[in-house]
């Protein structure tokens, strides 16, 4: 009786869910008609500018209060001398800057073999080639001295943002109220646009790389807390319990117990730590950060599309082989020796990168090539692939392609579906968001909809918002149609499968704003540029995540399938996909995520959106109208978070699956 009453309230609570759903899909569609037969009133269709609160004022005028009378100002300036101080002395040893301790800057040769040495340590012969491999392109190419200006940053706010993240991943663990305090935090930082980073930081912080060196810190903290809090909650009770019966102080069990039980998953974090400080490092060109980001951006803006191609190679191979590095540190074990083992044998590997590194470094003062590849020695093919694109371009079928693109996407779907989103009234959006999330994930995310939806329409930028939000549908909507079937033909064959996770892994590593680089040689400074930018980075975590899905399907489903007469087909639709849903849904999340990460870098192509409009602060002092900016991406982005996570767990309870 009680298994018949729970299966009719579990029935039942869809049904209510649904209808309440539906009849907020109809208030929408009505006002919407109302609109468009011109009796709703404007007020209705879009707030009034009277009753919009001054929200970028007031937040001025407390940023004023804490920086001046305050005294947060004089506060941050006297960290910048001492931050000033570490990235001159980390620019004097990478690049030669002339600052303490005067010993810079090392010579590409002695570098090379260092690193190579250190990946031949961490994963064996193909990382040294890869690692090796990728500093040699760089001084070949003639980019030395801009990547190590990118280096030299990173050498400082890597290890600042790993002490940082570990300490705060340490304290929410212990402590409760810390963790209550920092997760809706972490949750908002993790979908400011990076926009929303460099002001504040610019002001507090000065121009160039010091505010670059902060805002590339401060964005790459919350994935090391997170993943910290995560290693040290997972620690079994069996490994703490002997800690404790070996009489070890509350310290010592954190030191020798907790931490290396932990090893993994802060690793993990390191991992992503280097990931992020790498693609936020590149994006500080636009506060005057110099170094790759710099120069790809000082190319992309002259359009000079064959130098920016060989600057966005390096960035990638740097980013790969970081993560690759990174990675491998991960899965290597600690080695341990008897007591007694000789020094020498210990520490093999790192005896043989000093000495490599000292023998290239006394090389590199008898044969100057060794030490600097100077202006007319390198390799750099920047002008020849210019000529090369320019003539791929010009060929019939590819400027066919692209034009009837722009011709077809860009007119006759792109633009009347913004203006269609443009058209709907301000209420009736909102209900459609509301509806959304209520049909997916219940009340509770609905209300958080119409509270962060409300909020955007409060702040005066509504408009901006929705071609926003519309940059984001459009370009996740066609990455769906390409990603999805393409990654449902790879998991059918496990070597595909392995192959395209490969292609998706390797493209994750890419700094987001490398994927502007074919946007603009295909399609120039248009909408359909941003779009395809956008799409190209939302693809990955939907292949990836598709792929992930069908193949954890469990195999007694798809062997009684099989048993049942299933064809392909039927087998794939009625029941790996159903079984692959909730995980697809996260690839669904994180494209969305994606998407509303790189609309504001593609305002750097030139939009109509926020990221525009955020891009425009940074010449200015408008920290209230920047962290308003920034809160309404951030609040766009946690509405979808909130409602696809909630669905994707219930999902997958519904499923039993882990």
């Amino acid at each position: 009786m009680s298994e018949t009453t729970h299966s009719l309230t579990s029935n039942a609570m869809p049904v209510n869910k649904g209808q309440a759903a539906l009849s907020l899909l109809a208030v929408a569609a009505l006002l919407t008609v109302i609109q468009y037969l011109g009796l709703l009133p404007e007020w209705l269709h879009r707030l009034p500018e009277a009753v919009i609160p001054n929200f970028a004022g007031w937040l001025d005028a407390i940023f004023n209060f804490v920086k001046d009378d305050m005294g947060l100002l004089v506060f941050t300036r006297t960290l910048t001398e001492g931050l000033e101080w570490l990235l001159d002395a980390s620019a004097n040893i990478f690049f030669g800057k002339r600052r303490w301790p005067n010993i810079g800057p090392m010579s590409w040769t002695a570098l090379t073999a260092a690193v190579a040495v250190v990946g031949y340590y961490l994963g064996g012969w193909r990382l040294a080639l890869l690692a090796g491999g990728t500093l040699v392109w760089t001084a070949l190419i003639g980019q030395w001295k801009i990547a190590m200006q990118t280096v030299s940053v990173l050498a400082i706010s890597v290890p600042l943002a790993f002490v940082i993240g570990l300490s705060l991943g340490i304290a929410a663990w212990k402590y409760a109220w810390v963790d209550r305090a920092i997760r809706p935090i972490l949750s908002v930082l993790q979908t400011l646009p990076f926009f929303t980073y460099l002001l504040p930081a610019v002001i507090f912080f000065k121009v160039g790389p010091t505010a670059g060196a902060v805002a590339t810190t401060i964005y790459a903290i919350p994935p090391m807390i997170l993943m910290t809090t995560l290693g040290l909650q997972k620690v079994s009770e069996e490994v703490v319990e002997a800690g404790k019966m070996s009489g070890c102080s509350k310290f010592q069990m954190l030191r020798h117990v907790y931490l290396p039980s932990a090893r993994t998953e802060i690793l993990v974090g390191v991992n992503q730590v280097i990931m992020l400080c790498l693609a936020m490092v590149v994006l500080t060109a636009f506060i005057g950060m110099p170094g790759l980001g710099a120069k790809l951006l000082a190319m992309m803006g002259s359009f000079k599309l064959g130098r920016s191609f060989e600057i966005g190679v390096t960035i990638v191979l740097l980013a790969v082989t970081l993560d690759r590095m990174s990675k491998a540190w991960v899965v290597k074990q600690p080695e341990h020796f008897e007591r007694g083992t000789p020094f020498w044998k210990r520490h093999r590997m790192l005896l043989l990168g000093v000495a490599l590194f000292v023998f290239f470094s006394l090389l590199s003062r008898v044969v100057p090539i060794a030490a600097e590849i100077g202006r007319g020695q390198d390799l750099s093919q920047g002008r020849e692939l210019d000529d090369l694109i320019k003539a791929f371009l010009n060929i019939e079928w590819v400027k066919a392609t692209t034009g009837f693109l722009r011709a077809f996407l860009n007119v006759q779907v792109l633009i009347p579906f913004r203006n269609f989103m443009l058209s709907i009234p301000t209420p009736a959006f909102i209900l459609l968001i509301a509806a959304f999330a209520l049909a997916l994930a219940g009340r509770k995310q609905a209300i958080y909809a119409v509270i962060f939806f409300g909020f955007v329409a409060l702040s005066g930028w509504w408009d901006r918002a929705i071609i926003t939000l519309y940059s984001v549908i459009a370009a996740v909507a066609l990455a769906a149609l390409i990603g999805l079937p393409t990654a449902i033909l790879a998991a059918r064959s496990e070597k595909w499968s392995v192959r395209m996770l490969l292609v998706c892994d390797t493209a994750q590593t890419f700094p987001s704003f490398v994927y502007l680089i074919p946007a603009i040689m295909l399609f120039g400074i248009t909408d359909i540029a941003v779009i395809f930018s956008i799409l190209v980075f939302a693809t990955v975590p939907l292949i990836r995540y598709t792929i992930e899905g069908l193949r954890t399907v469990p195999p007694e489903m798809t062997e009684a399938a099989d048993m049942s007469g299933a064809t392909r087909m039927q087998k794939l639709w009625n029941v790996q996909i159903p079984l692959a849903l909730p995980t697809m849904a996260i690839g669904f999340n994180q494209a969305i995520m994606f998407a509303f990460f790189m609309v504001i870098i593609a305002a750097f192509i030139g939009t109509q959106d926020l990221g525009q409009e955020l891009q425009r602060t940074l010449a200015g002092t408008d920290l209230g109208k920047n962290f308003v900016l920034g809160i309404c991406v951030a609040l766009m982005a946690l509405t979808f978070d909130l409602t696809i996570m909630k669905w994707a767990a219930d999902k997958k309870r519904a499923l039993g699956l882990p």
